[in-house]
């Protein structure tokens, strides 16, 4: 699946804001034709939609909703054989940081795969949801589509998006970096909070024209997207090594 083995992939760490874990990975998985579609708001109005003590992470003073689109392919450690075969997914994010470890916190996830909606729902307590999707290659173009079919609101997302400049890593202390380089992912169960680690080599982005034809992930997370066209950013391919959810023990005065 990897360009490399996941062993070359771990020793790339120099960009990594922290270490590589030493435990072993639990998946390797693989993002392919992915899409950036970045809106900011004022962090007053999603605040009381992300579960406390995740504190929001905010650039020039926004906060950030994205929302990415991307072809998955998932392989458990061990397994010589994917568990997904390029199952479209979708996920609506924002931006969050616990300890001062910098991570992403999701509203959404949906994906074209009612096996790993169970599974990732069971074990890393992330709200996935089964969704009817389609993702084509129109030779530049991507044509993306996808519609939830389960869920306590309807959400949908229809989008043509094509890469426009040559590919990049993201500068240090950039907005492209604030939003791209994240190497966790935080959940939230009644009080506890969890941490998965994941590690990636630096992101590889171009400069995207999309044209985004129906979008209603966000609103059915309750957040307002701003009437301005988004900031957008394409992947072509990066290779992912994911870790276990571990939970945070954080002190308990940040828990009232």
């Amino acid at each position: 699946m990897a360009r490399g083995s996941p062993s070359d992939l771990v020793s790339e760490a120099s960009h990594r804001p922290w270490a590589v874990p030493q435990e072993p990975w639990l998946t390797e998985q693989n993002w392919a034709d992915l899409l950036f579609a970045h809106w900011p708001l004022p962090p007053a109005l999603i605040r009381n939609l992300v579960p406390a003590p995740l504190q929001l992470d905010t650039c020039d003073g926004s906060a950030w909703i994205s929302v990415t689109s991307f072809l998955l392919r998932l392989r458990f450690r061990g397994l010589p054989f994917p568990f997904v075969r390029s199952a479209p997914e979708l996920n609506v994010r924002t931006y969050v940081t616990v300890e001062g470890k910098p991570g992403v916190f999701f509203f959404s996830l949906d994906i074209a795969s009612l096996p790993a909606v169970i599974g990732a729902r069971a074990f890393y307590r992330l709200p996935y949801y089964r969704a009817a999707m389609q993702c084509a290659d129109r030779g530049v173009e991507i044509h993306y589509r996808t519609s939830r079919l389960h869920g306590p609101r309807p959400a949908s997302f229809v989008a043509r998006y094509q890469p426009v400049s040559e590919p990049r890593a993201a500068v240090r202390g950039s907005l492209e970096y604030f939003l791209a380089e994240r190497y966790c992912l935080y959940t939230v169960t009644g009080r506890q909070v969890h941490r998965t680690d994941i590690h990636h080599r630096p992101w590889p982005l171009q400069e995207a024209c999309a044209e985004i034809v129906e979008n209603s992930m966000a609103a059915a997370a309750g957040v307002v997207l701003p009437a301005a066209p988004p900031i957008t950013h394409f992947s072509r391919e990066l290779d992912v090594l994911v870790w276990r959810p571990r939970r945070v023990e954080l002190d308990t005065r940040q828990l009232s």
